[in-house]
């Protein structure tokens, strides 16, 4: 068996796991979710690579002129628009749009459960192996830079440590999960931990 076809099952097995529900409030038990909170679906795009250097975890950084979550470390994604048939083509649309990766080069493994974020999202992280090489292309608007990271770094829970800051006047606890110059925390970290916690030993 192939090291892409290892990753491959590996990751399928992640998808397949029951669970429930993560949100930015896991962490803030005593906030408890908002009872009148207005929820806006929304989809990300997990984009794995078997790389000769090793699996890779492509991220971007979004713009720090946008609207939600301006300069934070993010997977390429947004709210479902009315034309998308599901989170899977929202996510596959977003992914072609912010970093120019083709959905023929994307296969779908499956999904991870939802993450409720502290803005209102209900997010569906859908899972993905890169069939072949991809340059990205970031959409200037939008994305100010797309990398890579070490897939095992955000697959070994250890890698994991909780943070906490002020917001909106209270003090919110966070996951992060950094690499070199790069702060991955909030949402992203939460969404990467559930994988991580799925694909532990």
């Amino acid at each position: 068996m192939g090291a892409r076809e290892d990753l491959r099952i590996r990751l399928l097995g992640a998808c397949a796991a029951p669970g429930r529900p993560s949100s930015d409030y896991d962490l803030n038990p005593e906030a408890g979710l908002p009872p009148q909170r207005r929820i806006r679906e929304a989809a990300v795009l997990i984009p794995v690579a078997a790389e000769a250097r090793g699996s890779r975890l492509y991220l971007t950084q979004r713009s720090s002129h946008l609207k939600h979550h301006p300069g934070q470390i993010a997977f390429p994604g947004g709210k479902l628009d009315e034309g998308d048939a599901g989170p899977e083509a929202a996510a596959l649309r977003e992914a072609r749009e912010e970093i120019g990766l083709s959905p023929d080069n994307v296969e779908i493994l499956g999904t991870l459960p939802c993450h409720e974020t502290v803005t209102g999202f209900r997010v569906t992280p859908v899972l993905s192996l890169l069939r072949g090489p991809f340059t990205p292309v970031p959409e200037p608007g939008e994305v100010q830079e797309v990398f890579t990271v070490p897939l095992d770094l955000v697959l070994d829970p250890a890698h994991f440590s909780i943070e906490r800051r002020r917001w909106r006047g209270a003090w919110r606890s966070f996951y992060t999960v950094p690499h070199g110059p790069y702060y991955i925390w909030g949402a992203t970290a939460r969404m990467l931990r559930v994988l991580a916690d799925r694909m532990a030993p």
